[in-house]
């Protein structure tokens, strides 16, 4: 019988649905550990990225390994790599709402919000809006159209916002432009939105000569990794008001030191990687799909959110 291990927060979910399944429900890192060696399938996914690779690395017979993740920074490629594992990754579970967020965020700089919290703290009636940028017919850029770009442009079809998606393959009518089109563009984009996976190629991708190209009142928001974003340049371009604001989901390191100067900041907004967690209903996407892939996985067939590990996502 196939042996998996699989952490207990998700077995209400999954175990009426893995007969023929032998698993060990693991509570711990340590008992994750223990039986690591032992398993052929693992969903091995726990917030200590370290130490959740040392068990994937001591898991020498590994040939399927599923992840509630999108990024596979933080796995050990090489090692995955030269066994043959397969690895399938959380692509598209959260993609919903992460676009809710994003649009959250969108709103929140557009009218400013921070501003009028602060007017509420120190019981002071406006005279007018600190904000009044509108997400109507506003020009917003999507770098990296996967499932989640894509869902973020579908969440913003509302507001009739004209959408330009990067993606690796470009498309006839301008809709999408290739990894190489959209630098020369930046300055047309009243919103630059980051929805990239974290490989060498995005590292700081948005740099000094990036910000400079943007509007003034253009505002960048990642959603993405923190190492897209040189952040000390990111810090300059808004001291000097070079664009209008940023809206960080991620950043660099996480959690952010409580002295990062990231943090002082003018029009900027920080939510400590929250926006894929805003769910109640992670775990149960999740859970089906991990079922999906079972069945697929028995059968030698093609499984959902194959990761590929040379390109990284």
């Amino acid at each position: 019988m196939t042996k998996a291990a699989i952490a207990s927060l998700i077995r209400p979910l999954v175990e009426p649905h893995i007969d023929g399944l032998d698993v060990t429900w693991f509570e711990s890192a340590d008992e994750a550990m223990e039986i690591a060696d032992s398993v052929e399938i693992g969903w091995f996914d726990m917030y200590d990225k370290e130490k959740m690779a040392e068990i994937i690395t001591a898991a020498t017979g590994l040939k399927w390994l599923n992840s509630i993740y999108a990024g596979i920074e933080h796995f050990p490629v090489d090692a995955l790599r030269k066994r043959g594992t397969i690895v399938t990754n959380g692509t598209g579970i959260n993609a919903i709402p992460i676009a809710e967020y994003v649009v959250m965020g969108m709103l929140a700089a557009a009218k400013r919000v921070d501003k009028l919290l602060e007017s509420q703290s120190r019981k002071e009636w406006l005279n007018g809006p600190p904000g009044s940028a509108e997400l109507f017919e506003s020009k917003v850029l999507i770098i990296g159209y996967g499932a989640i770009g894509r869902q973020v442009a579908q969440t913003l079809s509302g507001f009739n916002a004209q959408i330009t998606a990067v993606r690796r393959t470009p498309v006839a009518d301008g809709s999408a432009i290739g990894p190489d089109d959209w630098r020369p563009r930046l300055g047309e984009f009243d919103w630059v939105i980051l929805a990239a996976p974290a490989t060498a190629e995005t590292q700081h991708m948005i740099g000094s000569d990036e910000l400079a190209a943007m509007k003034d009142s253009a505002w960048l928001v990642n959603i993405a990794r923190g190492s897209l974003v040189d952040q000390p340049v990111l810090i300059a371009a808004l001291d000097n008001k070079a664009i209008g604001g940023a809206v960080l989901d991620t950043v660099s390191p996480e959690p952010l030191p409580a002295d990062d100067p990231l943090w002082d900041a003018p029009n900027l907004f920080i939510t400590s990687h929250m926006s894929g967690n805003a769910t109640t209903r992670m775990f149960e996407r999740a859970a089906q799909r991990f079922v999906q892939n079972l069945e697929r996985y028995r059968k030698g067939e093609d499984m959902i959110s194959v990761v590929d590990l040379d390109l990284g996502y």
